[in-house]
């Protein structure tokens, strides 16, 4: 071959690489003319190397979405259309190669039609592993139906009643979005009294209709990856239940040939959340989904084809992912490791990962490690990450509590353990993502972490350095009642920060009336409660303060409700920290005023004090990390104050930036451990 034409294909696989490649880089040698005049992919060999490469779920390409809605086209109204550009991956495959017999397709042969595409080099569908049509592929029906299953629940939708929907990696509860007894009766029967739902839009121009898009998020809603994007809404088309108290709306497009099809159908706006009564992992199964959702659908639209993983809808807010799952998992993450390390994140918003070879892969979200089923899951969810990598690990990585399901687990598993306290692993997801491995500053700010000194942590300024890690400050620690439930119940913090503002006098300054008996046992308890130093925990307290939230029905619930004030709030009230001792800040509040106005000056006064604490110190680089810096005022406000005083700031955009992301952490702490 001649060397203008080795030149072509080189310049030629960089620009014109497959929709879903991701090219890292390309290296040039010569070789010895082997014979070979032509391209051909060949058989996958059993005993070759494991890969840590396992391409994520796509969604429909517009080459398949054209196909199945053409009534000349042979994939017309199939609901598996895909190609080498698009469709399912992660979600059906069973073993490395992937090849169809690894996949759930295996039990489905091929038809003529469809091998002669499959072996064609020039095809788009040559070698899509779960390539199928009408007469060969999986089916869906409505179950006890049958007619045209599709056709029928979209009826039914329309009548305002509750569809499961078996997806690409579990089920969906589907119900129209803008009916509101529709919307209150799933709220019901799901045991979700406030958490927001997501819908789904049937095109981009509705979803545009609904929400506040940017450029960045309408491309984001119509990649590959087809996540739930969280926007400000306009409050049209979307019944208030759908998404109660806040200003955000939670919007997804059709990312599979099934759901394109059904949105044809149905109400143009669709409620779609998970399916499983709260706080269980999805179902996958036909027939568990008939039974676990008995009580809670009125119809079922199924299919034959298996899930091998259950995968939720991944979900961004601007450029922050808050929940890393479907299209995103397993794409792994650059990661400088030397020994196959196994990191077991934490109990909340659970996530494992595997690092070995230079790169890191997190598994799916494996929901909150208390509840019997997601523990079991995640016991699953790890195994199946194992095999599937074909990667044992040298080691363990778990968090410093002594109590968390995940770390016990760990601790039983016969390997070298690395324990790795909650926010260091926070801040080192932070670095890792964007390749530094320090020296750095971070604020780390969240709800709860187990502290090196069996404290509760959770408003800190940290100094990492290789493997270790200083607390260079943290807010003012206060008396937090009642273990879990002083996350649960928001007066419990707010008479903490009251007795530390006012010492014994915290019962005469109550801004909000409190029971004798209440008031009478938190006195005997509060000088021997845990202490805490959380930001997450002062937002609880602030916002009972303020009456703007009494209870956390679902994680973060009063904090946003404070941000929700702070977004109506009028600037000019002046709030202010002690250094990051909050007890001047708590006697404003008690001066008065509209609660929207405070909340707003007390955001500022926390932005203010966290980057004045960051300030006191040389380093350069800084990264913000923490469930904490979901709240958009919070992120904007400690990364505009840094960045103005000439600081680099990193935040999270491949991990999120709470629980979700600590196993990529503790895996980089743990590389750096030797």
């Amino acid at each position: 071959v001649e060397g203008v034409s080795l030149e072509t294909f080189r310049r030629r696989l960089a620009e014109e690489a497959p929709p879903l490649a991701r090219l890292t880089a390309i290296t040039c040698e010569d070789l010895p003319d082997c014979g070979e005049r032509g391209f051909r992919i060949v058989a996958s060999q059993d005993g070759a190397p494991p890969s840590l490469a396992i391409t994520p779920d796509a969604a429909i390409c517009a080459a398949c979405a054209g196909e199945v809605v053409d009534p000349a086209d042979r994939r017309y109204r199939h609901a598996f259309a895909n190609c080498t550009g698009c469709g399912p991956r992660y979600a059906i495959i069973t073993a490395v190669p992937y090849d169809r017999p690894n996949t759930t397709m295996a039990g489905f042969a091929m038809c003529p039609a469809c091998r002669r595409e499959y072996e064609d080099v020039r095809d788009r569908r040559h070698h899509a592993q779960p390539i199928a049509c009408p007469q060969c592929g999986p089916r869906v029906w409505l179950h006890g139906h049958d007619g045209d299953g599709i056709a029928e629940a979209a009826r039914l939708l329309h009548a305002g009643r509750i569809v499961a929907i078996k997806g690409l990696g579990g089920f969906h509860l589907a119900v129209r979005a803008d009916d509101e007894a529709a919307v209150a009766r799933l709220r019901s029967r799901k045991q979700r009294d406030a958490k927001p739902f997501a819908v789904m839009a049937r095109d981009l121009a509705t979803a545009r209709s609904l929400a506040a898009f940017t450029a960045a998020d309408a491309t984001r809603l119509a990649s590959s990856v087809a996540p739930i994007v969280l926007a400000p809404r306009h409050g049209v088309g979307v019944a208030a239940s759908v998404a109660p108290g806040g200003d955000l709306l939670g919007v997804m497009l059709p990312y599979t040939a099934m759901h394109l099809l059904l949105l044809q159908a149905a109400p143009a706006v669709l409620v779609m959340t998970s399916a499983n009564p709260a706080g269980e992992p999805l179902c996958h199964d036909n027939a568990e989904a008939l039974q676990r959702l008995a009580g809670i659908a009125d119809a079922f639209l199924l299919h034959d084809r298996d899930i091998a993983r259950l995968l939720d809808d991944s979900v961004w807010l601007g450029e922050t992912p808050l929940r890393r799952a479907r299209g995103c998992v397993p794409d792994p993450i650059a990661l400088a490791c030397d020994r196959p390390l196994l990191a077991l994140g934490g109990d909340l918003k659970a996530a494992v990962a595997l690092a070995a070879d230079g790169r890191c892969v997190l598994s799916e979200h494996l929901g909150d490690l208390e509840n019997p089923a997601a523990f079991r899951n995640f016991l699953a969810a790890t195994a199946r990450l194992q095999e599937l990598l074909r990667l044992p690990p040298a080691a363990v990585v778990v968090d410093l509590h002594p109590s968390y399901h995940g770390a016990r687990h760990g601790r039983g598993l016969g390997l070298p353990v690395i324990a790795v306290q909650h926010h260091h692993a926070h801040a080192a997801a932070c670095l890792a993502e964007h390749g530094h491995a320090g020296p750095a500053l971070a604020v780390v700010c969240d709800g709860t972490g187990y502290g090196a000194d069996g404290t509760v942590w959770g408003g800190e300024v940290l100094r990492l350095a290789g493997a270790g890690f200083e607390r260079l400050d943290h807010l003012a620690p206060f008396a937090l009642l009642g273990g879990d439930a002083g996350a649960a119940e928001t007066w419990r913090p707010a008479v903490g920060l009251l007795h530390h503002a006012f010492g014994e006098e915290w019962p005469r300054l109550l801004p909000r009336p409190l029971d004798a008996e209440t008031v009478a046992i938190a006195r005997v308890r509060l000088p021997r409660a845990v202490r805490c130093s959380s930001l997450g925990r002062l937002f609880d307290g602030v916002a009972w303060l303020l009456g703007l939230g009494d209870v956390n029905r679902f994680e973060g619930e009063a904090a946003v409700a404070v941000e929700q004030a702070a977004l109506r709030g009028r600037p000019g009230r002046q709030l202010a920290f002690d250094g990051l001792d909050h007890a001047p800040l708590v006697r404003g509040l008690l001066a008065g005023g509209d609660p929207a106005d405070l909340a707003l000056a007390f955001h500022e006064a926390v932005c203010d004090a966290l980057a004045a604490a960051v300030l006191r110190h040389a380093d350069d680089t800084v990264a913000l990390s923490g469930g904490c810096f979901v709240n958009r005022l919070l992120l904007r406000g400690v990364q505009t104050r840094l960045a103005a005083a000439g600081r680099r700031v990193l935040t999270h955009h491949l991990v999120p930036p709470g629980d979700g992301g600590l196993a990529l952490g503790q895996a980089a702490i743990a590389a750096l451990s030797g």
